[in-house]
């Protein structure tokens, strides 16, 4: 069932095309954290200097995310998108040959203001491609399994390169992903007034979609304050090595967990489900916890691996509730927010846990850090759609198309 119904979904024309390139840039954001980290701390050799270069990055990357994609919105990505892709690379290049110290912090802030965002302009096009089809959630839960396989692929690739030369790839993927993007994007109709107005970028958040973005951040949070609970667990009995083996358990069964969503004809609403699998997740990771002390790295790993399954489902379907309540000129930056606030919650959520675990077992925090996930899942729900948008009813499945037409 799941080769099947991927396979349709990758049939339907358009989606293929935008998939694959997007891929290409996509992976520049895989490669770029590690190769950042490597070539500071090779020209400065301070751990200090990388701290601060990744925490100008991610902040200027994160804090401005909003407004590149009302831009898109706006403007549209095949305006935007090599404009962002262009100076972001270029400011990439300029990292990899730049050796003082206050040259490469300033550099790393100023390329995360120009990160384009080829994450939601790719959802925001398969929102148009596939809404019609019933296989949007399919399509988002593809997205995430491709996301989570691209960080954990991308530092594997810049481990055998070196630092500058990861950051010399990671310009090329991006402008090659950004520039494709662009290009398969149709140009856009005259906007009247009215519409130009509706366009506005800005950073306030989209009408109807908090619901999403607060799940996203409760859960970028878990799944920040788990890294380093993994961590302290492998450190606390001797076994580091075993670090690798429990994040890649995770990813596991994130992809796992991701890919059977999608191949599933959902009936309950989209809005009841996510409720149902953040509630899942936290009570799962809280559990990995009792597995960590009763049976020790084994049973948290089979823990973390159960616990995985709900992650990718969890962050698809935050996606598409928040498309389903945006109006389309704002689909981008919804998107965009859903993963701003996955990102912020998990910085947040790593900075928490460590005076947690520095203070109570580790299997106490891995409780704690569940509880504000299971909070927000567990809120009771409020209908929200943005202003202007259509009525757009949540589907009660994924039907498989005998066959799409032009």
């Amino acid at each position: 069932m799941s080769s099947s119904s991927y396979r349709a979904l990758l049939r339907v024309p358009g989606v293929t095309p935008v998939f694959a390139v997007a891929l290409v840039g996509r992976l520049s954001y895989g490669t770029v954290s590690l190769a950042l980290v490597l070539t500071v701390q090779h020209r400065t050799g301070s751990y200090s200097a990388v701290g601060a270069a990744l925490a100008l990055f991610g902040l200027t990357c994160a804090a401005l995310a909003p407004v590149r994609a009302g831009l898109i919105d706006r403007h549209s990505a095949r305006r935007v998108l090599p404009v962002l892709g262009l100076l972001y690379g270029a400011t990439l290049l300029a990292l990899a040959v730049v050796r003082d110290r206050p040259a490469l912090l300033a550099l790393a802030a100023v390329a995360g203001v120009f990160a384009p965002p080829l994450g939601p302009v790719l959802r925001a096009r398969w929102s148009e491609l596939l809404g019609v089809h019933g296989m949007l959630e399919r399509a988002f839960s593809l997205d995430a399994v491709t996301e989570e396989l691209l960080y954990v692929g991308g530092p594997l690739l810049v481990g055998l390169l070196g630092g500058p030369t990861g950051l010399l790839l990671s310009a090329a993927l991006v402008v090659t992903g950004a520039l494709g993007l662009a290009a398969l994007i149709p140009a856009p109709a005259p906007a009247t007034s009215s519409e130009g107005a509706r366009r506005a970028p800005g950073l306030g958040l989209v009408p109807g979609i908090g619901r999403p973005v607060a799940v996203a951040a409760a859960l970028g949070a878990a799944l920040g304050g788990l890294s380093l609970l993994l961590v302290v667990a492998a450190g606390a009995r001797g076994q580091s090595g075993a670090l690798a083996w429990l994040e890649a358990a995770l990813a596991a069964g994130s992809a796992v967990g991701g890919l059977a969503h999608g191949a599933v004809h959902w009936r309950r609403p989209v809005a009841a489900r996510l409720t149902l699998t953040a509630a899942g997740l936290a009570g799962l990771l809280a559990v990995a916890g009792c597995a960590l002390w009763a049976g020790g790295l084994v049973a948290l790993a089979v823990g973390i691996a159960l616990t995985g399954l709900f992650v990718s489902p969890t962050l698809a379907t935050a996606y598409v509730l928040a498309d389903q309540r945006t109006a389309p000129e704002h689909r981008t930056k919804a998107g965009s927010w859903v993963n701003t606030a996955f990102n912020a919650g998990s910085a947040l959520g790593l900075a928490a846990t460590g005076p947690l675990a520095g203070h109570l077992p580790a299997t106490a925090c891995f409780g704690l850090v569940a509880a504000p996930l299971l909070l927000v899942a567990l809120t009771p729900r409020t209908r929200g759609r943005a202003r202007g948008a259509a009525p757009r009813p949540e589907p009660v499945g994924t039907p498989e198309p005998a066959r799409v037409g032009a």
